[in-house]
């Protein structure tokens, strides 16, 4: 079993910060992307940032210059750190792996159950 834990979600006023986190833990051989998504009410749910095993990293247009994906040295916690925060980003936010589980070897897609971030005044 693998699992994915968020972190980090809340009410924050536009032009704000949050820093989002995510640790993955279980029966993990190697992860190759941790990614988060977002899905705001009545939207589908949208690619945020990923970031691969190598420290490549690819960001929606949305959040450009705005927010940043990094992975700790263990490569088991991705955190996703969001300024200028605009009301528009309102969204549950899910944390998200691809990997490669043991006991049986096999490739997993993993989802953390999400965290709400609210930007409002």
């Amino acid at each position: 079993q693998v699992h994915l834990v968020e972190s980090g979600g809340g009410l924050v006023q536009p032009g704000g910060s949050l820093r989002l986190s995510c640790a993955a833990s279980g029966s993990i051989f190697s992860i190759r992307t941790m990614n988060w998504y977002r899905q705001a009410p009545g939207k589908q749910r949208e690619l945020v940032a990923l970031i691969t095993s190598g420290g490549s990293t690819i960001y929606a247009d949305s959040g450009k210059g705005r927010f940043t994906i990094s992975r700790n040295t263990t490569e088991t916690t991705v955190d996703l750190q969001m300024n200028s925060l605009k009301p528009e980003d309102t969204a549950v936010y899910y944390c998200y792996a691809y990997m490669i589980a043991t006991a049986p070897y096999r490739y997993v897609e993993v989802w953390g159950q999400g965290t709400l971030v609210t930007v409002s005044s």
